[in-house]
């Protein structure tokens, strides 16, 4: 192992933890974009429904939106799932002014909507703090805690019971 030095460690980093990113507050111009991100950088949202998990990056952009690198009318193909995913950007109004970027996984393709929704809707709040209203109202802040039960020992499936013969 080695001993490292004081000399070492550079000047200006006495408050800072080691592994601990450094992040300064995003600038929000009077007509509400964001200011001062630079290349590279993004808002991240973690969005969960049922089974299913998506890790939601956005900024300003042209309104392009990439999903586990295919577009959105690849990987949703029915339109009620894109519906449901565009449903924050069309709420705010800012559905060609933000580039959205998710990786999902687990579930079916409705969890897998419902949970890029909600990513969607966390990483613009973090990016319009004024936004809380509009996403609180049209229930996009909101975890559906909805999952499936499981199944119980004796029984066929969660609550479905074999065939009961009397003779």
């Amino acid at each position: 192992m080695e001993d490292h030095n004081e000399s070492q460690i550079e000047e200006g980093t006495e408050g800072i933890t080691l592994g601990e990113e450094v992040q300064e507050e995003p600038q929000v111009d009077p007509t509400g974009q964001v200011v001062g991100l630079g290349e590279g950088q993004y808002h991240w949202g973690t969005g969960r429904r049922k089974c299913s998990v998506a890790r939601v990056r956005v900024r300003p952009g042209k309104g392009e939106m990439v999903l586990n690198d295919r577009s959105l009318e690849d990987f949703f193909p029915r339109i009620l799932d894109r519906n449901a995913v565009l449903s924050p950007l069309r709420d705010l109004g800012v559905d060609s002014k933000i580039d959205v970027m998710a990786t999902v996984e687990g579930g079916g393709l409705t969890g897998q909507a419902g949970a890029v929704r909600l990513g969607i809707a966390r990483a613009l709040l973090v990016m319009y703090p004024d936004a809380l209203v509009a996403l609180r109202s049209g229930k996009h802040l909101t975890r559906d805690p909805r999952m499936v039960e499981r199944k119980k020992y004796g029984l066929r499936g969660a609550r479905r019971a074999f065939q009961w013969v009397k003779r």
